[in-house]
């Protein structure tokens, strides 16, 4: 099984200056998480996209291009890549790019996007937000097994006998369908066979396993090799030595950065009962201590078969300090049990 990490690029909040922590900080320090992830032996790192203030990263290609110089073993991804705002054809290069320079180290994860920033930015209307996925989907799975491609669509010009280069290394990428609980996203992977990742962040994981129950019927419906599937999930948390003193440390900055995301959703404000039900086995929530996170990662692979599981740990922007501790604890510590249980 494989064990990885992710992150935003969350920027700390000054409530003093009323400012965000500057972008070149934030992602000098995500470059020095990835490379330490990279030596405590983390199989995967994923980076996701988003065009905010709260956040520094809006190129995820541009970190792991910059982060494949200075790492040896580790996977490399976006967490995620929102297609439907994006070309593929320029997705595809980047990421076959990231490929080539880390020698074959690179993946892509495809998703609509929790945020809608990007639509507007970019020109696109929130209206075709489901016909804009599909479509593109269509068409970076189209350039991934052909070199030239010819393809027609809705919301792009139309490509004759054209080439899409560079080719990434063996001429294929992995890509991942990252999904939030939409049971047609999940039948869609399924369908097309591709890696499938749900961001289960809160409520109880247990609700989420009729997801997993549907993509493995839609992928074997299809004719796909059951040997062959991968399934992850994507939950938040944060790693201490005391898991209660990590958990109180961490507390105030998480609930900062949900309210700051619930305002604009009519969320009602986190409290510490939220918080703390959701670090309970049964809760969503991964923020303890290496034994506490063990014991998570394996009722969750025992409930849902997964086959990877990747921690989100800079919700609201911890510490760079915490964050490193984390890294070298779930490399360290928390990898080498639950692969010795698992032995997927």
């Amino acid at each position: 099984m494989e064990i990885g990490l992710s992150m935003f690029g969350d920027l700390a909040y000054n409530q003093k200056t009323n400012a965000f922590q500057p972008a070149e900080e934030r992602i000098w320090q995500i470059l020095e998480e990835i490379k330490l992830a990279d030596e405590v032996g983390l199989d995967v790192f994923g980076i996701g996209e988003h065009h905010r203030p709260d956040f520094a990263v809006s190129s995820p290609e541009i970190i792991l291009a910059a982060a494949a110089s200075i790492t040896k073993n580790i996977k490399l991804t976006s967490s995620v890549t929102v297609l439907s705002s994006t070309d593929p054809v320029r997705t595809y290069q980047h990421f076959s790019t990231v490929d080539l320079i880390s020698k074959g180290r690179a993946e892509i994860t495809v998703g609509r996007g929790s945020f809608t920033e990007s639509f507007p930015l970019f020109g696109y209307n929130l209206n075709d937000y489901n016909g804009l996925f599909a479509e593109k989907l269509d068409l970076l799975l189209e350039i991934n097994k052909n070199q030239h491609i010819n393809w027609k669509g809705r919301f792009r010009a139309p490509l004759v006998d054209q080439q899409v280069l560079p080719r990434a290394t063996n001429d294929h990428l992995n890509i991942w369908v990252a999904v939030g609980g939409t049971p047609q996203s999940v039948m869609r992977a399924g369908r097309l066979g591709l890696p499938l990742i749900i961001a289960i962040i809160g409520g109880m994981p247990a609700q989420f396993k009729p997801f997993f129950e549907l993509y493995k019927q839609e992928y074997q419906n299809a004719g796909h090799d059951l040997a062959k599937m991968q399934i992850a999930t994507h939950s938040h948390g944060l790693i201490g030595e005391n898991g209660q003193a990590i958990a109180d440390r961490y507390f105030s900055t998480y609930a900062q950065q949900m309210d700051r995301i619930g305002k604009d959703r009519g969320w009602a404000p986190y409290t510490k009962e939220q918080f703390e039900g959701g670090r309970s086995k049964e809760g969503a929530l991964f923020i303890g201590d290496t034994n506490q996170v063990i014991d998570k990662i394996l009722y969750h692979q025992e409930m849902f078969g997964l086959t990877r599981f990747l921690l989100h740990a800079d919700v609201g922007a911890p510490s760079h300090a915490d964050l490193m501790k984390t890294i070298e604890l779930l490399g360290t510590k928390v990898a080498p049990a639950v692969r010795k249980a698992v032995k997927v």
